[in-house]
């Protein structure tokens, strides 16, 4: 009996979103009319933030904010906050379903074969403040990272970009609060440790950008080379 038939049996691989069987599963383990159901972002988009475009035809441009007030850094995202990945990431976050991090880090994957041709030094991902940490008990942009930095073969920098005050919980906020709510409430600790180097930012959803912004505010602070934003998912309107 081949080993692969007996695995199926005692372990049959079931989607993570409708836990239906699927044959000839792969690693991301989700059938085929599950991620039909996801909204990929494919061009047309901005190449700095990441925004799609609903225009067809267009090989993509500068979105409207990006020509006003251009970010220094580069932002994509794998797919739309809707269907199943929002429901994933749901159950992963709030759900204690730690297991979820490797299909959501593999989707995010694809938001980054999307960056310019610049190859990331290292993994950062955005971290959480030490008592939000302890009520949920993991990092969910921790554990995505985990999955990114094995893919591309990276290390990852935990603890030294640090969350160094509280901040409440984005949402409900509009764009407004979520900036001044996050503005500040990063630094590294030990810039010498990233100085130069590209960083891979990594977060599990995109709202307005603000923590983002954040984020990429103090890594700078610190005189990194470059920053490239991912997230799994990005709202309808927009980052967190």
């Amino acid at each position: 009996m081949p080993w692969r038939f007996l695995l199926d049996l005692l372990f049959p691989p079931l989607c993570h979103v409708c836990n239906a069987f699927i044959p000839d599963a792969g690693e991301l383990l989700i059938c085929p009319d599950c991620l039909q159901k996801m909204t990929f972002i494919t061009p047309p988009l901005c190449p700095t933030c990441g925004v799609p475009f609903a225009t067809e035809g267009d090989s993509g441009h500068l979105c409207g904010p990006c020509i006003t007030d251009p970010p220094d850094y580069f932002t994509r995202s794998a797919t739309l906050y809707a269907g199943p990945v929002q429901e994933l990431i749901h159950r992963f976050k709030y759900g204690t379903k730690v297991h979820l991090c490797q299909p959501l880090g593999l989707i995010a994957r694809r938001a980054v074969a999307e960056f310019p041709d610049e190859i990331p030094d290292v993994v950062v991902p955005v971290p959480l403040h030490r008592k939000r940490l302890r009520q949920r008990g993991f990092n969910q942009s921790q554990l995505l990272g985990k999955v990114l930095a094995k893919g591309w073969r990276l290390p990852m920098s935990v603890g030294n970009l640090r969350r160094v005050r509280w901040t409440e919980p984005q949402t409900g906020l509009d764009a407004g609060d979520r900036a001044s709510n996050v503005t500040g409430a990063f630094a590294v600790s030990k810039p010498e440790l990233l100085r130069g180097r590209r960083v891979l930012l990594v977060d599990d959803v995109l709202t307005t950008g603000s923590t983002m912004r954040a984020c990429v505010d103090a890594l700078k602070e610190a005189e990194v080379a470059s920053v490239l934003a991912v997230t799994v998912a990005r709202g309808l309107r927009g980052g967190v």
